[in-house]
């Protein structure tokens, strides 16, 4: 196969990403996003946001790295953020999506693709650490905005949210500090449960 066929390939199977569903709501709490969606705002947020990293960073290479990051949701599925048990599988289900997926591009694009969502996953360069950042702080934002509207019908508690974004400062102290405020802001106003 040539390379445009293989990247053309690629480029329609991804569009599948349009078609999972997340548990997070648009801001005007309408319907739950979907991965597409979620991908499109952290790459949006990269490029206005980028001053913010803790870090300097490539924002290209940022970029690049939370739009193919949940593009294993394909084969693996959305796991909900604080679904402890599809957690535990999670990593596995997504290995073997990441093999069937990047290796649909030509070998050299492949391996690209598959070492920007290792890095992604690691969470280890400042590139990786702001994506991270980006990828917690978005759904804090768009359950503020839809008056936790996810977090009410999974009933989450404070000390989860919590837990879950106890590395977003590592990417951006700034983007904490903006994230730690919704959470306080929603645990008074009854949309997390505190503890």
């Amino acid at each position: 196969m040539d390379r445009l066929q293989q990247q053309m390939q690629f480029i329609l199977e991804v569009d599948k990403l349009k078609k999972i569903m997340r548990q997070t709501y648009l801001a005007d709490g309408s319907r739950k996003e979907e991965d597409a969606d979620h991908s499109w705002h952290l790459a949006l947020m990269c490029a206005l946001l980028f001053e913010h990293a803790k870090e300097p960073i490539d924002v290209l290479k940022t970029i690049k790295m939370v739009l193919i990051h949940d593009i294993v949701e394909i084969d693996a599925g959305d796991t909900y953020a604080y679904d402890k048990s599809g957690n535990e599988t999670k990593r596995e289900r997504e290995e073997r999506a990441a093999d069937r997926i990047f290796n649909l591009l030509p070998q050299d694009q492949a391996q690209e693709m598959r070492d920007l969502w290792e890095e992604f996953e690691a969470a280890d360069t400042p590139e990786s650490k702001f994506a991270n950042t980006l990828d917690k702080v978005q759904p804090l934002m768009l359950n503020d905005a839809s008056g936790g509207k996810s977090w009410k019908e999974h009933e989450v508690k404070e000390t989860q949210v919590r837990a879950r974004n106890q590395a977003t400062a590592d990417g951006s102290e700034i983007l904490w500090e903006y994230a730690d405020r919704l959470i306080r802001k929603n645990v008074e106003n009854g949309n997390l449960i505190g503890e």
